[in-house]
């Protein structure tokens, strides 16, 4: 199953873009061909249109070359060897960041593809599945108010869910304000649901942090998400030795050498890779034994469309310890029109886990061709 062409289509809100931190406003959707009619299925959470370039653009050099120009030809099976071909193929503009983000787009649809070449779900691929169905927790932004908090809560809470995690939007505004709010959510939602905290990487002063995540302990958060910048390791080390609640990140991080400094310098007690962003599945199968070695879950991120939540579904069908499944629920057209499968929470929060081959989603194609940009 040869490769033929790679698509890179970029995708828009017909509204003007919030700067807010709601990835699914826009992105990009990738199509791996082949020459046996199967078309593989990614998605990327990045800047579409960079991501875009890194695909599309002609070759310098034999290691400053286009993503597309690099695996047109390659053998779809050959999964491991096109992601290394790829990584070494970029060495001068990559290693790291949006190239890395462009390969993990690739990478999913090469698992897509051959999923449905072999007539078999992508988590059977991985290793065999562990689940059919796995608890959501709806994941939104801060709102800014105790009234928009309790509306929100209000809103969502009713389908089913058992945790709601809110986060950026309001948050990393002053230590004091991200307490107050914290406490408005936990009255809001009650003692019996889960309750986390997305800072977006807002915090720098550590003892700072230290003292809020303290204050949180009383509110029963059950993770603080990316507290700090990626790149501020000693202080992820720092805040996880010194807090009962636990400490979450993984999401900006890209190949397993960063991961591998995540877990050598114990910054996480439980990680959050993004399957578009840190290498694609060939990735994540990695870093799930390297997580099992040291008891660290795995609750991967996935604040996108349908066809990132598809691919999390069946990377998390094949973990041995799996708690949640991360279920975007921003008001976004994209959202919501960009796949004909589209999942749903069920009365007791779970959502179902795809058995068709591949991620076994459809692409709404009316609706990608409508909302193109290039």
């Amino acid at each position: 199953m040869k490769i033929t062409d790679v698509e890179a289509i970029v995708v828009k809100q017909p509204s003007e873009i919030e700067m807010i931190g709601d990835g699914s406003q826009d992105t990009v959707v990738i199509l791996v061909h082949t020459d046996e009619g199967i078309t593989g299925i990614g998605e990327v959470d990045s800047s579409p249109y960079a991501v875009k370039t890194v695909i599309d653009m002609p070759d310098s050099h034999m290691v400053c070359r286009g993503l597309k120009e690099v695996i047109i030809g390659e053998d779809a099976f050959d999964v491991e060897k096109i992601w290394r071909k790829m990584y070494e193929m970029s060495l001068y503009h990559g290693r790291r960041s949006v190239v890395i983000h462009a390969m993990s787009g690739i990478d999913m649809a090469i698992w897509d593809a051959i999923g449905k070449k072999l007539s078999l779900p992508v988590s059977k691929l991985l290793g065999g599945t562990y689940r059919n169905k796995i608890q959501a927790y709806c994941s939104v932004l801060m709102p800014e108010t105790e009234k928009e908090i309790n509306e929100l809560v209000e809103r969502h809470m009713q389908k089913g869910y058992r945790g709601l995690k809110l986060g950026w939007g309001a948050l990393g505004q002053s230590f004091e304000k991200d307490i107050q709010l914290v406490k408005w959510a936990r009255k809001a939602l009650g003692d019996d649901k889960y309750l986390m905290i997305d800072i977006g990487m807002k915090w720098t002063d550590v003892k700072g942090a230290i003292k809020a995540a303290k204050a949180m302990e009383e509110y029963d958060v059950h993770w603080i998400e990316e507290p700090f910048s990626p790149d501020n390791l000693d202080a992820y080390a720092q805040l996880a030795k010194n807090t009962t609640v636990h400490i979450s990140g993984g999401e900006e991080v890209g190949t397993m050498h960063e991961f591998q400094q995540l877990l050598d310098q114990r910054c996480v007690d439980i990680m959050q890779p993004d399957l578009s962003r840190c290498g694609g599945i060939s990735v994540a199968r990695k870093l799930t034994d390297a997580c099992d070695l040291r008891q660290i879950t795995i609750i991967p991120h996935a604040f996108k469309t349908h066809i990132l939540m598809a691919a999390t579904l069946q990377y998390i069908a094949s973990l041995p310890n799996a708690w949640y499944l991360e279920f975007c629920e921003q008001d976004t057209i994209l959202r919501k029109e960009l796949t004909k499968t589209m999942f749903e929470v069920d009365s007791e929060g779970f959502v179902e886990i795809p058995q068709a081959p591949g991620f076994g989603i459809e692409l709404n194609m009316e609706a990608i061709e409508r909302f193109r940009v290039c």
